[in-house]
């Protein structure tokens, strides 16, 4: 293993996230645009992603938690080292936001009960129970106050990014620095 770059498995969660995250974007972004038979479908693919983006989310904290990352390259400005830092763990945050704002906000839908969710269409993923047994009123509250930060925190996850992939081509090609072989496959 190559001291400068990450492992393996951090690599692929790294990807597997990115991967994840463009994809729900771009369904979010485009659902509105598919006829109508096809909504729900899209919007269901957007939960599944979602959940699997948790769980890998998960994964890459608990490496994150168990292993050193690489040192960065030689000749980052202090700033730069705070402002990597920085939109990392805001960045952590933000993935772990978004599937928890949205799986709250899914079991507060009005036909979350007769709508179960499946994985993928394949495994039964549970609602919040809790959330589900309120009264109309206050599901209705949660849905629209959830469904709100979902939307907002979008728009911080496109913010964040879009600094996390400007820095790293700037170190890559500004500065010349190997910054995209420290976590490409094979670099």
């Amino acid at each position: 293993m190559n001291a400068s770059r990450y492992t393996g498995l951090a690599i692929w969660l790294h990807w597997l996230v990115a991967v994840g995250i463009v994809v729900n974007v771009f369904l979010a972004l485009t659902w509105d645009f598919y006829p109508d038979a096809s909504i729900r479908p899209a919007i269901n693919l957007h939960k599944s992603i979602g959940i699997t983006v948790l769980g890998l989310a998960l994964l890459r904290l608990l490496w994150r938690l168990t292993h050193t990352p690489p040192a960065l390259p030689m000749g980052y400005q202090k700033w730069e080292m705070q402002l990597s830092h920085v939109t990392h763990v805001l960045l952590y945050l933000i993935i772990f936001a978004m599937p928890l704002t949205g799986w709250i906000m899914d079991s507060a839908w009005e036909k979350a009960a007769e709508n179960p969710m499946f994985l993928f269409g394949a495994v039964e993923w549970p609602r919040l129970g809790f959330i589900m047994a309120m009264d109309p009123e206050t599901k209705k509250a949660v849905h629209d106050g959830f469904g709100d930060a979902h939307e907002i925190a979008a728009y911080i996850v496109y913010m964040l990014v879009f600094l996390h992939v400007a820095g790293a081509l700037k170190h890559q090609f500004l500065d010349k620095q190997r910054q995209l072989q420290r976590m490409w496959f094979n670099g």
